[in-house]
């Protein structure tokens, strides 16, 4: 698979644009659906995204692999808004699949790279001081579309300007809309002089990292490796899948199946070449014992996933390197370290903030996509209740068996 960057002219730097001035500019949105398209966007996507509040998962160093390894069964509905200058002010990376609902075919339009690798913060790419302007064109323009049943929007940010303007778009009685909350995502961030140690001690973590790190660190060839170039990933990122597999016994939510692998072998060079990627390795005698593979956008350091051998569990080989990218997020400046999704009980030791993302659903009446909104409801019901009534194990074991059923279908 080869990836090129194409030559494009792009905003110069004097022609900056706020609020204020664009509500003396015409905005046209465009609907993108060619992939020859999307993969020659990616310097103007770059240069947008570097200019706006966005989060890393709306990069198109994520998102273009996604859809070639993950979605390529999706139609492409990216939505880009451009003054009429031409200046890229906004995108909004949405795709259309096909989904059946009493034997009815439903058109879902949701974001791309909203399945399988845990994507986080998922909204538009506006420039910064121009969100809720863009959200407006886009979700007019959507409206105004008879072409899609069901728009779903998942993991955007609590505060995202899009709940506001797409909830006032479809306020029409034609629409149904809804919001609920979707997941818990632990954050620490840190003042300016922050160091390392004095992090530590307001951690419940101190006493155990220090003790490990120090037996660790005593062990023959003991060292930690941090790998970020391009052309030095493969092996790295190998070990990575390796002993993520073995922490997780292939069951993992994050990193399951090899078209999951190949996007990230992908996705982790194209972000590696704008410097966002950073795989840790902790080494003992030339072995690998643990990994986290990390992502870094801005000032803010990203823990993706983990993994460790399990058979070096009651030396904490996990926890030792987990407080090691600590270090080297704070030595390194940056301003926040964010777990993503989930409040396990070792992200809860480490960190004392938390934000939340939302899902919005917006369905055309009187049509299909109300029936999939129906038997999608009934089913959770269903899957609440046997959660409720059934051993533990059972539901493990379930949800185990559909996570290896959808790494066949790759």
């Amino acid at each position: 698979m080869v990836f090129s960057r194409e030559s494009s002219v792009l905003i110069p730097a004097n022609r900056q644009l706020d609020a204020r001035a664009l509500s003396s500019v015409r905005l046209a949105v465009e609907r993108i659906s060619d992939p020859v398209r999307f993969a020659a966007l990616r310097p103007e996507w770059d240069e947008l995204f570097d200019a706006s509040a966005a989060a890393i998962f709306t990069a198109w160093e994520w998102l273009y692999p996604w859809f070639h390894r993950l979605g390529r069964y999706r139609e492409l509905q990216i939505h880009t808004v451009r003054t009429d200058g031409g200046d890229l002010v906004g995108i909004m990376p949405l795709s259309l699949e096909r989904r059946r609902a009493l034997g009815r075919s439903v058109r879902r339009l949701s974001f791309l790279g909203d399945a399988r690798v845990g994507s986080e913060y998922l909204d538009l790419i506006a420039r910064r001081g121009l969100e809720t302007a863009v959200a407006a064109e886009i979700s007019a323009a959507l409206r105004d579309r008879n072409d899609w049943h069901l728009l779903d929007l998942l993991d955007l940010p609590e505060d995202s300007a899009t709940l506001a303007a797409f909830r006032e778009a479809f306020s029409a009685p034609e629409f149904s809309v809804r919001i609920r909350q979707r997941c818990v995502c632990p954050y620490q961030s840190f003042a300016a002089g922050e160091t390392f140690d004095r992090y530590l001690r307001r951690t419940a973590r101190r006493e155990n990292y220090l003790r490990r790190s120090r037996w660790l660190r005593a062990q023959p060839g003991f060292h930690i490796e941090r790998d970020s170039e391009p052309d030095c990933l493969t092996l790295p990122l190998a070990e990575f899948f390796r002993l993520h597999t073995l922490r997780w016994a292939g069951d993992s939510d994050g990193v399951a199946g090899a078209a999951v692998e190949a996007f990230h072998r992908d996705a982790a060079v194209l972000l590696a070449e704008r410097g966002q990627v950073r795989l840790y390795t902790l080494k003992v005698a030339g072995r690998a014992l643990a990994s986290v593979y990390a992502i870094v956008h801005g000032r803010k350091f990203v823990f993706y996933q983990s993994g460790y051998d399990p058979d070096w569990r009651s030396n904490s080989v996990g926890l030792v390197l987990l407080g090691e990218t600590f270090r080297d997020c704070i030595d390194s400046g940056f301003r926040e370290y964010d777990f993503l999704r989930g409040s396990e009980p070792y992200k809860l030791e480490w960190t004392t903030q938390r934000r939340r993302t939302v899902a919005m659903r917006v369905i055309r009446k009187c049509g299909p996509g109300e029936w999939l909104d129906r038997q999608e409801r009934a089913f959770a019901a269903a899957r609440d209740t046997a959660r409720s009534v059934l051993p533990k194990r059972w539901v493990e074991q379930i949800r185990s068996h559909r996570r290896r059923a959808a790494q066949l279908r790759d």
